[in-house]
């Protein structure tokens, strides 16, 4: 079965102010897009066909750059829109599971904020910023090139990403030109942390006990 280009779960407009409609329709359908066409075709017809995104990038290191590149573009940004929503911002309940791993790991929210920006807005030229859940159930925020992510065996912090954010300049640039910094503030005001706070859940079940 060939990837397919998963539709937003809104429409473009949805997250105006903070993320432009033209910027969606451009980054959605044609560079997702583009990354799509370009995995099916770099497996096609291999014994990589068949296999789920995550096998591929889990063994990345043994397969071409057309793989790492676009496998990593098409899973990336498939996170990225559901990481979204135009209900989103503000903060986790504190109910959750995720708020609660957030002040253990990082101190407080707003120190989470602090060290996400600064992985997005520090990371040279192109690439990601990633809260992810190590193996043992660690929260931890790194930032990775181009279109490399957490899940590959080729990066130095390997974890389960459960947010993250674009800042190569397609995502942002028709609306922010050069100033990344406005684009990560504005990011948090459409985080959508149910969503984040289930994939939490997900990463390692029954891990985690706050009781």
């Amino acid at each position: 079965m060939a990837f397919e280009l998963p539709a937003l779960p809104y429409s473009p407009d949805a997250l105006e102010p903070h993320i432009d409609a033209r910027t969606m329709e451009i980054h959605h359908g044609k560079h997702h897009n583009g990354y799509t066409n370009k995995l099916n075709a770099a497996i096609e017809g291999t014994d990589l066909a068949g296999k789920s995104i995550e096998d591929l990038l889990a063994n990345v290191s043994q397969y071409s750059a057309g793989v790492r590149n676009n496998g990593g573009g098409f899973y990336n940004h498939s996170l990225f829109w559901t990481s979204m929503s135009p209900d989103g911002g503000g903060e986790p309940s504190d109910r959750t599971n995720i708020k609660k791993a957030i002040d253990r790991d990082f101190g407080s929210f707003d120190s989470f904020k602090k060290e996400f920006a600064a992985a997005a807005g520090t990371r040279f030229g192109s690439g990601w910023a990633w809260l992810c859940v190590d193996s043992n159930d660690k929260l931890f925020i790194c930032s990775t090139p181009n279109q490399d992510n957490p899940l590959m065996d080729v990066v130095p912090e390997s974890g389960t990403p459960i947010l993250g954010l674009d800042v190569w300049e397609h995502a942002y640039y028709l609306n922010y030109q050069n100033r990344r910094g406005d684009y990560v503030q504005a990011f948090f005001n459409v985080v959508d942390w149910p969503t984040v706070s289930k994939r939490y859940n997900d990463a390692n079940p029954g891990a985690s006990d706050f009781s």
